[in-house]
């Protein structure tokens, strides 16, 4: 059973059938799928989830996937909520927990969004597909099109981490690496695509990665008993997290499985690329391209996103907030986390944590507070320029 209905614009409400393969919408904003909320609150219950696989899957009702014949799968979600108790001492706030994204199957976040996109993609009898990735997205959808049996194209910048190169051509992609960011990455997938026939699966350009990603909030909401926590910290390149969590939460209180507490939500970015970060502070509708965007955090150097315009609805909606942090603390942060919790963190996850030390500082979070935060990948993948690092300082 499937409880999707339609595919909406989220800018002009243009709607399009569930059966037309999309990306953007006419107006060239991005496009969301919508269900029937009334109808799966009287089918279905937070009990049936119960015994069901721990993957995000689980919520199978709730994706658009029309035949579980096109399915593809790794075992991708459900990955551990975990308390950090040693960090909440040192931090001074009442509850902690760490939402550790580095245990996907290809050691990050781009897994769920992936997984739903190719399964789309599978069903709509998709031969090929193209991304333009900062890293780790492109070796999530080598992976998933390898499963399925779609032949991948893969555009990322030159000076990504070397582990996303070697994982993109080990599962049989073709990698093309670029001199530029992946604005630059996606201009040639957008120039090339149709000649090639490739199904585009950029960031928030079609309309199924973020219900992949969506299910963040949905496990959160779960493995927290159906309760929400105060304040959710997230580093943000394109978004499609912050988009798809605030998605779940609306559709999970309209289903009746949550009140209508929201956590205050958190943007994450970094000092040399942070567009986000301006338009919130500047009180803009939307986000001016960041020039010249550097950090070592790769998957946070988006100079420009499709979707600014909701993320920065998401943050005043929520009565959040949006700040950036330097490459030095971010990098700080890994081995503190570490040690403290015995996790190994990347540097767009280690931002998180440099960002509540700014924010309890600011006395935006109290000691009061339950704080979430996200590691969105494994610091393996980031060995290079980690070691960088460390032969720097020493």
């Amino acid at each position: 059973m499937n409880f999707a209905t339609e595919i909406v614009c989220a800018r002009c409400e243009n709607r399009f059938l569930l059966d037309k393969l999309l990306n953007l919408c006419t107006c060239g904003s991005p496009l969301l799928v919508r269900y029937d909320l009334k109808n799966a609150a009287a089918t279905l219950a937070k009990t049936d989830l119960q015994g069901r696989a721990p993957s995000l899957w689980r919520y199978r009702e709730l994706l658009p996937l029309q035949d579980d014949a096109n399915l593809v799968t790794l075992g991708e979600g459900l990955t551990p909520l975990l308390e950090a108790k040693t960090l909440a001492r040192e931090f001074g706030v009442e509850r902690l927990w760490i939402k550790d994204e580095a245990q996907n199957p290809t050691g990050s976040f781009k897994d769920r969004g992936l997984a739903v996109a190719i399964s789309r993609a599978k069903e709509f009898g998709i031969k090929k597909v193209a991304i333009p990735s900062a890293g780790n997205a492109g070796g999530s959808l080598a992976a998933y099109s390898a499963r399925a049996g779609i032949e991948a194209h893969v555009f990322m910048p030159r000076d990504t981490p070397v582990a996303n190169h070697v994982e993109v051509q080990q599962y049989g992609a073709v990698l093309t690496l670029v001199d530029g960011l992946i604005n630059e990455c996606g201009r040639i997938v957008a120039q090339r695509k149709a000649a090639e026939g490739w199904f585009d699966v950029s960031t928030l350009k079609e309309p199924y990665r973020v219900e992949g990603k969506k299910t963040m909030g949905y496990e959160i909401a779960e493995q927290l008993n159906w309760s929400l926590p105060d304040v959710i910290i997230y580093p943000t390149g394109g978004g499609t997290g912050l988009i798809g969590m605030w998605k779940a939460f609306n559709e999970l209180e309209e289903m009746g499985w949550i009140g209508n507490k929201r956590p205050r939500m958190v943007v994450v970015q970094a000092k040399g690329c942070a567009p986000i970060v301006r338009a919130f502070d500047e009180g803009k509708p939307a986000a001016e391209p960041w020039q010249n965007a550097a950090t070592v955090a790769s998957g946070l150097r988006v100079p420009q996103a499709v979707a600014d315009f909701l993320m920065l609805r998401v943050l005043r909606e929520s009565s959040g907030t949006a700040l950036s942090v330097g490459d030095d603390e971010m990098l700080a942060e890994i081995p503190r986390a570490g040690q403290a919790e015995g996790i190994f963190f990347c540097p767009e996850g280690a931002a998180c944590i440099a960002a509540l030390r700014h924010l309890i500082e600011r006395k935006w979070i109290k000691s009061s507070d339950a704080v979430l935060l996200f590691n969105t990948a494994s610091g393996l993948k980031y060995l290079d320029v980690i070691q960088s690092t460390l032969t720097k300082k020493s």
